[in-house]
């Protein structure tokens, strides 16, 4: 589903403003309870989500960091969930199969730097409250609660294709391409 990340973030916002609603309401501190039931079901998410992607699929959860892709390696599906995370996708001397390669990944912050040879083409499917990308240095586009999807030229022709799925609150997106 293209919009799928839009739908995340609207559903969100959404339950937050029905419990603000129900607790104004009924003169009841909803946040007691939501909070433990909150961080339960995170607890319980984060035990059984390996299991719920693809088998081929890789799947990280990343609190706060860094995530390093460079040199020598071999890309492959993954899935990278996080609340703050400062991504660099180096595909320079990346193995990348034929067909396409998946990259999803969930966070609260984002700021994602890729990397990608000329031949190799990429796709950027970004939903994110606040979205900034910016393609060769160049920026490209600002989005306030909206989708933004980017293709490079060719991308349906490519032999190795890379389509970064990346759901955020907040996102800076920056593709170098060599």
């Amino acid at each position: 589903m293209r919009n799928q990340g839009m739908a995340i973030i609207g559903g969100l916002i959404m339950l937050a403003g029905v419990v603000l609603l129900i607790g104004n309401i009924f003169n009841f501190n909803i946040w007691a309870v939501c909070f433990p039931l909150g961080l339960i079901l995170l607890g319980v998410f984060v035990l059984l989500r390996p299991r719920m992607v693809a088998a081929d699929t890789a799947s990280h959860i990343i609190l706060i960091g860094d995530l390093e892709r460079g040199g020598q390696w071999a890309l492959a599906h993954e899935e990278i969930w996080s609340f703050v995370v400062d991504a660099n996708f180096d595909l320079t001397k990346a193995d990348i199969p034929p067909g396409e390669t998946v990259i999803r990944a969930f966070s609260f912050v984002g700021d994602f730097e890729i990397y990608a040879p000329a031949e190799v083409g990429v796709a950027l499917d970004l939903a994110s409250f606040v979205t900034t990308l910016k393609i060769d240095g160049q920026k490209e586009e600002d989005s306030f609660l909206s989708p933004v999807h980017w293709r490079s030229e060719a991308y349906k022709a490519a032999e190795r294709r890379v389509r970064f799925e990346l759901t955020q609150f907040v996102g800076d997106i920056k593709l170098r391409r060599f």
